[in-house]
């Protein structure tokens, strides 16, 4: 096995509070949520840094030009979903390097926690071969994890029961 990368375990402290100060953020921002169907959400333009900047310049030539703007542009919804998309943007890269970091940080640990337990599962093995106490039980437990496929025998070929299919 190579070396365990992910030697120090995240205090339980800071974990209840960091979903406590979760739970609160989405308890407050739920109330928002245009609950967008999937549907929706793959349809939908999306802005990326390059639209931002469109957008933030359209928004400004809008607010400081009102002649220009149709008379089926909406500025008050224009402005609350700038406002959104502007306020929220940075808040929405913060989430996604704090959704990375504990990603990250699961699969490592989640991948380095298997294979010590898969070492352990082969010394418990080997361990039921040498006749030690209590590494049958052990091991029992632990294989149900790793079902034997078993293969039964072609029984030959499948007699027809279908009526409208024989001769008569």
């Amino acid at each position: 096995m190579k070396s365990n990368k992910h030697v120090t375990e995240v205090p339980t402290a800071l974990i209840t509070a960091l979903e406590s100060s979760t739970d609160m953020s989405i308890e407050e921002i739920a109330p928002y949520d245009p609950g967008l169907t999937p549907h929706e959400r793959s349809t939908i333009p999306r802005m990326g840094e390059k639209t931002f900047a469109f957008v933030e310049k359209a928004y400004d030539y809008a607010k400081s030009n009102p002649t220009l703007c149709p008379s089926f542009l909406d500025m008050n919804a224009f402005e609350a979903d700038y406002a959104d998309a502007h306020n929220l943007w940075n808040l929405r890269n913060k989430a996604k390097q704090f959704y990375e970091i504990i990603n990250d940080i699961v699969a490592l640990s989640g991948s380095e926690a298997y294979q010590s337990s898969l070492l352990f599962y082969h010394a418990v093995k080997m361990a039921v071969t040498q006749g030690v106490p209590g590494a049958k039980a052990i091991y029992d437990e632990l294989r149900k994890r790793f079902p034997h496929v078993t293969h039964k025998p072609d029984p030959g070929p499948v007699p027809n029961t279908d009526k409208a299919f024989e001769d008569e």
